[in-house]
């Protein structure tokens, strides 16, 4: 029977313990889809990546992304996890051949959505470090969301609790599809709930593609400039709530592009999800806009390495 390393790390948090956490199988050559799934809803995190030679040696390494229920074409907290776990695997394999290796790598990531460029700068404790990721797409509009009183129906919340500023519910997606929802205080997004009942009266069972999760936003009243606290409600995709999620912020760029009165040049956000979880985690969004229009979008975060081990599975 082969044996299959695998880390775990905790994702957008330079802390153990907190985050989002992440499982990443080193070891892919050989399984097929239904053993990834399983291997996946065994770990039963948010996600699960298997990582493969890549398809162009240029590449670093060819990921799969899998959640408890299902495969996804892209996602943040994966992609940010496992380029820091690849750097420092790196870093350590150049240190037993005795060269050197700089402390910022960049390298490639072939992923279902496209080739995903990262940027590395590895910690100086062996275990950590912090990456950057370019989207090989834009954010797409998804069309109309639900209505507001439905929307805080399934939440459990007020209709006058929907919005905020020139926000109003919206649907954007880079891969996985988000209705994002926006709050008018903390409070209400701390209070707000979904279980699997209330997402099927806002997406019946066979839009299923069409809705794979609610993001919840509001105004983070202890920030500066544009900083947001969030929630990620995905029963459908076998997470109840998610402690942090890059792709969603990914898609983010599109609500704020459609809101906002962003001006040509580079917009820094900071996203705090988690919070609520005991599971703090922190994102970084950078927007560059040129002639009116979205050109690039960056995610970034730090992660640690918290455990690794062996699967003993064929």
């Amino acid at each position: 029977m082969p044996q299959r390393r695998f880390a775990t790390l905790d994702v957008f948090t330079d802390t153990a313990l907190a985050g989002n956490p992440l499982a990443v199988v080193l070891d892919a050559d050989g399984l097929d889809d239904a053993a990834m799934q399983a291997i996946a809803r065994e770990f039963n995190l948010s996600e699960t990546v298997f990582v493969a030679p890549p398809a162009e040696s240029r590449h670093r390494a060819a990921l799969r992304i899998f959640t408890p229920a299902r495969e996804l074409p892209f996602a943040g907290h994966p992609t940010i996890g496992t380029a820091i776990l690849l750097a420092l695997h790196d870093r350590a394999a150049a240190e037993r051949a005795e060269r050197g290796l700089a402390d910022a790598v960049a390298f490639g990531l072939e992923e279902r959505i496209g080739i995903v460029a990262c940027a590395v700068e590895i910690g100086a404790d062996g275990r950590s470090g912090h990456a950057r990721f370019k989207l090989p797409v834009m954010p797409t509009y998804l069309g109309a969301a639900p209505e507001a009183g439905a929307l805080a129906e399934a939440l459990g919340l007020k209709p006058q609790e929907i919005g905020f500023h020139r926000h109003q519910p919206s649907r954007h997606g880079v891969g996985p599809a988000f209705t994002f929802v926006p709050l008018a205080s903390r409070d209400a997004l701390d209070r707000a709930r979904l279980d699997d009942a209330g997402l099927s009266r806002l997406f019946p069972p066979e839009t299923f593609e069409a809705a794979d999760a609610l993001y919840l936003y509001a105004l983070d009243p202890e920030g500066l400039g544009r900083q947001y606290q969030a929630r990620m409600f995905a029963p459908r995709l076998g997470m109840p709530e998610d402690p942090a999620t890059g792709g969603a912020a990914a898609a983010f760029a599109g609500v704020l592009m459609q809101f906002e009165p962003l001006g040509n040049g580079e917009h820094d956000v900071l996203i705090r999800q988690g919070v609520a979880m005991g599971r703090p985690s922190a994102i970084s969004l950078q927007l560059v806009v040129a002639e009116g229009a979205l050109r690039s979008v960056e995610i970034g975060g730090a992660a640690v390495r918290v455990s690794e081990g062996v699967l003993h599975v064929d």
